[in-house]
């Protein structure tokens, strides 16, 4: 496994805050998405399809498959993009508190009434939710749009339905299914906001998000937010279990055809399918990417400022199964500048941002309930060719910032007038589902060696309780300076083994460290990687 590291904490200060807008815009959907939900959990027996959502059924609608999409999006790569449908200034311009005064009503729901497992509510436009989505429901292979009436959302005021009536779109939509109790439809994805969507699988509060693409992600020029500009929702019948989710998504510089195959549970997992087609050649693209935060923990970042929870993060670590099967932990920081780390790898076995720390005692946040947020899991399931995980750490003084972004990024980019294909599984769970029996980092901390001045890094193992001591060898690099002692110990506390590293590094201020145990030969646990910067 070759590795990279890139640092750029130069980076223009305009493309540095834009980043953070931009990242703030999604923790935004988040909380938006997550108060709404609190008050739109439906029992499955109750729910009757009102008029406002009920199909154009005067109409014959229109044939529609996944090639469908496939087929816009190429016909719309041929032209440069045609901005999206905006909300009247009226909706835009309204706060937060109003925004979340509007729902959708719960009579409403798509399919409440039917026999199927699973209901649609929508989102109405308004607030930062500029931009105005056409939603389509598919059934016997024809596509019918959603109407919308003044009735179809509850509103603080008249002037606000008769307004969104008018508009006739949608800002995104959520999905329900009993994945906590049979008698109870929870919200368990949302599509809302740019590309941007998010899962729970059972006992799960919303966490991290994922995106359709990234484009420039921390590039001087500033980012570039594709969007999904029309939703093609499948029926499923009484028997699925599962549901599929069309989307078109647009962009300056690329438009794509989307198929999800959504199956929640415990956990979920989303079957997604991209077919991209670029209107430029694209050199910076993010594949399958995750946006999360990471403030900090009590063992590698210390808080700033006296804090009475242990940690604070959506996400811990960057986990990555290689090519080669070598698999990697990288913990999360909360840098003092913008970081870029590369992970260089051919056809990868998965990535993802994952939060291993399940207990409440590892948080005490009786409110965010970050023992609960989910880890998402990138399986490719074609073979992505060389190319690197990259991972964007962004400097943040608040939880209500997503600063950790992670995608796969083609060596060669995408060119312009030819089409590709992506296909992975994501899976939502507490961690990481591969490789369950095999020993994990379950702690990493850093000090000062006792008695010395050097700095000393600590990494907990666990499942590994018959091994024996004098059987490990570490196997430990740094970029620059040097590497002091390294001792692996018994730790009975985690059913496994524990391992001190300390190391000079002469004066540099950044510095990438790699940490293996091995017995002879043989990796038996994850590759440990730390990029360690000067305080």
């Amino acid at each position: 496994m070759k590795l990279f590291f890139t640092s750029l904490s130069h980076m223009r200060a305009n493309s540095f805050w834009l980043i953070k807008r931009s990242l703030l815009t999604s923790l935004l959907i988040n909380l938006i998405g997550h108060a709404q939900a609190e008050e739109s959990d439906v029992k499955v027996d109750s729910v009757p399809v009102a008029e406002s959502v009920q199909l154009e059924q005067e109409s014959k609608g229109y044939a529609f498959s996944n090639q469908t999409v496939i087929d816009l999006a190429k016909e719309l790569a041929q032209s440069p993009m045609k901005p999206a449908e905006k909300a009247p200034q009226a909706l835009t311009d309204m706060d937060y508190p109003t925004y979340r005064q509007i729902n959708f009503q719960q009579n409403q729901a798509v399919w409440g009434n039917t026999p199927t497992k699973f209901s649609v509510q929508l989102f109405a436009p308004g607030f930062i939710f500029k931009d105005l989505v056409s939603i389509d429901v598919v059934e016997n292979g024809r596509a019918f749009p959603l109407n919308v009436s003044s009735d179809s959302f509850t509103t603080p005021n008249a002037e606000i339905s008769k307004l969104i009536s008018q508009v006739g779109k949608y800002a995104g939509l959520r999905l329900h299914y009993p994945i906590n109790d049979a008698n109870t439809n929870d919200e368990f994805a949302v599509f809302q906001g740019a590309s941007y969507f998010r899962a729970v699988s059972k006992g799960q509060s919303y966490g991290l998000s994922a995106r359709g693409l990234a484009v420039d992600v921390a590039q001087p020029k500033g980012e570039e937010f594709p969007m999904f500009k029309q939703f093609w929702i499948e029926r499923p019948s009484s028997s699925q279990d599962a549901i599929v989710v069309h989307a078109l998504l647009d962009s300056k510089s690329v438009t794509g055809a989307y198929r999800f195959g959504i199956y929640p549970g415990k956990p979920t997992r989303i079957d997604v399918k991209a077919t991209l087609f670029p209107r430029v050649d694209l050199k910076n693209v993010g594949i399958a990417p995750l946006t999360s935060m990471f403030m900090y923990n009590s063992s590698l970042d210390v808080s700033d400022v006296p804090d009475y929870r242990p940690a604070v993060h959506d996400s811990d670590g960057l986990q990555i199964l290689t090519g080669k099967d070598e698999m990697l932990w990288r913990p999360l920081n909360n840098p003092k500048s913008l970081q870029v780390s590369a992970f260089s790898d051919t056809s990868p076995k998965g990535f993802g941002l994952i939060q291993r720390h399940r207990k409440f005692e590892d948080y005490q946040d009786l409110e965010a309930s970050y023992h609960t947020r989910p880890s998402a899991w990138i399986k490719p399931m074609n073979d992505w060719g060389a190319g690197h995980v990259e991972l964007v750490e962004i400097p943040s003084n608040s939880e209500t910032n997503d600063n950790i972004v992670a995608y796969w990024q083609p060596k060669d980019g995408l060119k312009k007038d030819q089409s590709y294909t992506y296909q992975y599984l994501m899976t939502w769970s507490n961690d990481t589902p591969v490789s369950l029996d095999y020993p994990r980092v379950v702690r990493s901390a850093k000090g000062v060696k006792l008695f010395k001045t050097n700095p000393e890094v600590v990494i907990d193992f666990n499942k590994m309780p018959d091994v024996n001591i004098d059987d490990l060898t570490i196997d430990a690099s740094i970029s620059k300076g040097k590497i002091l002692e390294a001792i692996a110990v018994k730790n009975p506390h985690k059913n496994g083994v524990r391992v001190y590293v300390s190391f000079d590094p002469q004066d540099v201020d950044l510095a990438e460290l790699r940490i293996q145990l091995k017995q002879g030969d043989t990796a038996v646990a994850p590759t440990w990687l730390y990029r360690w910067m000067k305080e």
